[in-house]
């Protein structure tokens, strides 16, 4: 393992804003303000837009054609209707941090992590906050869909 301080500051960006991220997911999953699967996300989003604050994508295989198609609707979808984007990578740890949190679950429910919206958390708002500013920094180093990796514990 590779020592914090060896990190360069965007590094240590990148690991805080994931920090805030998976914070947030976890929180909003308690609140019962989290939409999880392509499906269930994309019907939410016809129904009721307004009520989504972020709206995750989650891939590590990016050869996957069927769900690049999907993510560039949703991604349009989300820049049309001012939906904050983030893309991520690290499924696995997303599995870990949503899957823990409410074991009666079947594996099914819990296994199309590839889209996730999070609609009016009611507490955390400063970990919205910084993911949302972290996006708004990479949108204006023109990056049009944020990224971000997170790291498996």
């Amino acid at each position: 393992m590779i020592p914090e301080e060896s990190f360069g500051p965007v590094e240590n960006r990148m690991q805080s804003v994931g920090l805030a991220l998976e914070e947030l997911l976890v929180t909003a999953q308690k609140q019962d303000c989290l939409t999880v699967g392509i499906y269930e996300s994309a019907k939410l989003l016809n129904v009721d837009p307004d009520s989504v604050v972020l709206c995750v994508l989650a891939a590590d295989d990016e050869d996957d054609v069927a769900l690049q198609i999907h993510f560039t609707l949703l991604q349009s979808f989300c820049c049309d209707s001012g939906i904050t984007i983030l893309r991520v990578s690290g499924v696995q740890r997303l599995q870990q941090l949503l899957g823990a949190v409410d074991a009666n679950r079947n594996q099914e429910e819990c296994g199309d992590l590839h889209c996730i919206l999070v609609t009016n958390p009611q507490a955390d708002h400063c970990r919205l906050q910084e993911v949302g500013i972290y996006c708004q920094e990479s949108r204006r180093l023109d990056q049009w869909v944020p990224e971000l990796v997170l790291q498996e514990r």
